[in-house]
């Protein structure tokens, strides 16, 4: 499986709202696992710089390749890209074999 987070900042924070709207095309495109698009809490102490966070899980990179080739992926960049200031991506491989996994939940 393959976790894609992607942390967004919007340039205004008045446009919070209408990237979150933005962002959630995301959640009806098909190939994703599981996918979810939230505010940020902005309860670290140390940074909180980041406003929007999209967690995704999918099965393989077959997947993934395929919900970022998707129409409404391509239209929730045209909505998004001009309100958002910073966006980090992270994809990663989980499997069971993956060291300092944890079970506790």
């Amino acid at each position: 499986m393959i976790r894609h987070i992607v942390f967004f900042s919007a340039k205004d924070k008045a446009h919070i709202d209408q990237i979150i709207e933005g962002l959630s095309l995301l959640t009806a495109i098909p190939h994703a696992r599981r996918l979810e698009v939230a505010r940020n809490r902005k309860t670290d102490q140390l940074g909180n710089d980041i406003d929007i966070v999209v967690y995704g899980e999918f099965d393989s990179e077959t997947e993934l390749a395929a919900y970022k080739t998707h129409d409404l992926y391509q239209e929730s960049i045209k909505r998004v890209r001009p309100l958002r200031e910073l966006r980090f991506a992270a994809d990663y491989d989980v499997s069971k074999d993956t060291p300092f996994a944890s079970t506790a939940g």
